[in-house]
């Protein structure tokens, strides 16, 4: 298995055994609105030996930098300067229980509502880290842990803390340890699909087609990669928008659809057998079901008349299917059972609906709206209908950017997206009330049809 996406390397030891059951829930994220608390994060403290060791403090700045970042783009805090610190101990306790610890006092004093402190050590190529978290009123340890990697993990180690962190506060899963699958021409010359960290780090190429490989969708168990390549066909002496695999522990990549026109678009469903996507072999693109394992393939949707239907997205709980279809006349976005009954038009507004995504509850879908000379990333709840538009920004010459292909992170509290805002195509992302935008990738690259990953188990 390649080592950036196996977890199997972490191991995370409770310093504390009565943290492994998180019994108070510290930030009610069930409330309409969080208010942000005050985090404190002073320097990771270096155990070794050999604290002068130039790697050795590039790792720890590497982990101070993914925890921090982590924890800003959360929401739930407000970062305390460095220069307001009173407390200057090393020691990850309190004391008087540590000697050499620190004083809750000195941290109270400032307003600090929770604090983390941290310690690693790097010996060869094994790296530890140590990191404890407190709720300062309270005179609390919300959570102590020790975390196991080597060199080349230690972002993931961070991501790991900062994952099990938020769990232990909100009681909700992190997404930390998430993954962007997208399409980019990083290479300055071909279309081709990359995996990278969801913050726009250690980012992999996945294809080599030197060609166009665009849509690439996950598996529900992050194993896999669908994507669509415009591959040479050499009988035909043609190239076809032909349906691919990509396995992520092997590396291996096989052809699994291929038949004349478009295969396209694909998304799986929650039960990891199925895969729905478009084929357009009747010279109208449908959305079809295939069987993994038999490779059989049902058609879904037909028509009505000539009406292309694409970009199926099936729901959490894998009973309805979100499209966009110009069955009305200008493409919109509908739902239906995954069967292809009972559909009805969820979307009314704007000229172009386009590209829907499932939020992980099952209750909203995002999607990209069209309205006058641009598009926007919007969210609308299935049952009431009611919209919410998320993005609204202009160029630097004064025109309205695109902002496009929106995805869900598996948390459900952030929309990733593209937008042309600074010239190229590039990835942000939005809490789902429209506040907190951030900026991923920062090149000039452009990047196309991003899916956030569903948890790495």
């Amino acid at each position: 298995m390649k080592k950036w996406f196996s977890y199997g390397w972490i191991t995370a030891a409770l310093i504390f055994s009565a943290q492994v059951v998180f019994a108070q829930v510290y930030i009610d994220v069930g409330k309409a609105k969080v208010k942000k608390s005050t985090l404190a994060i002073p320097p990771l403290v270096y155990f070794g030996s050999d604290s002068s060791n130039l790697n050795n403090i590039r790792i720890g700045q590497t982990l101070y930098r993914v925890i921090k970042d982590d924890m800003d783009v959360s929401n739930f805090f407000v970062l305390q300067s460095p220069n307001a610190f009173l407390d200057k101990s090393n020691g990850l306790r309190p004391a008087p229980g540590d000697p050499g610890g620190f004083q809750f006092s000195n941290w109270s004093s400032i307003g600090t509502e929770f604090l983390i402190k941290g310690g690693y050590k790097v010996i060869g190529r094994k790296v530890t880290l140590e990191v404890y978290a407190y709720a300062v009123g309270q005179v609390k340890l919300v959570l102590g842990k020790q975390y196991e990697g080597t060199t080349d993990t230690v972002r993931q180690m961070a991501h790991k803390f900062s994952d099990d962190l938020i769990l232990a506060l909100t009681g909700k899963r992190g997404m930390f340890n998430t993954k962007f699958v997208v399409t980019a021409n990083r290479d300055g010359k071909f279309k081709e699909i990359y995996i990278m960290d969801w913050d726009g780090e250690d980012v992999k190429r996945v294809t080599k087609f030197k060609g166009l490989s665009i849509s690439p969708a996950w598996s529900p168990d992050a194993k896999k990669v669908a994507f669509t390549n415009w591959a040479y066909h050499k009988k035909a002496k043609t190239r076809n928008a032909d349906l691919f695999l990509y396995e992520l522990s092997s590396g291996k990549i096989w052809l699994i659809s291929h038949k004349k026109g478009i295969n396209s678009g694909a998304a799986f469903h929650p039960n990891n057998k199925d895969l729905y996507f478009t084929i357009s072999k009747t010279g109208t693109p449908d959305i079809y079901r295939m069987n993994m394992s038999s490779e059989t393939t049902y058609a879904i949707t037909k028509g009505p008349g000539k009406a292309m239907n694409v970009e199926p997205d099936i729901s959490p709980d894998g009973k309805l299917m979100a499209f966009s279809s110009d069955r009305s006349g200008s493409p919109m976005v509908y739902v239906s059972t995954i069967y292809g009954a009972n559909i009805r038009r969820l979307t009314f507004g704007g000229r172009y609906n386009a590209s829907p995504s499932w939020s992980p509850d099952g209750k909203k879908l995002a999607f990209a709206g069209f309205a006058k000379d641009h598009f926007d990333i919007f969210i609308i709840d299935v049952e009431s209908k009611q919209m919410k538009r998320l993005t609204q920004v202009r160029k630097k010459n004064g025109k309205w950017a695109d902002n496009e292909s929106p995805t869900f992170s598996p948390d459900g509290r952030f929309i990733a997206f593209t937008s042309n805002r600074s010239g190229t195509n590039q990835i942000y992302i939005v809490s789902v009330d429209g506040l907190n935008e951030r900026r991923i990738t920062n090149d000039s690259y452009h990047y196309e049809k991003p899916k956030w990953s569903p948890y790495f188990d």
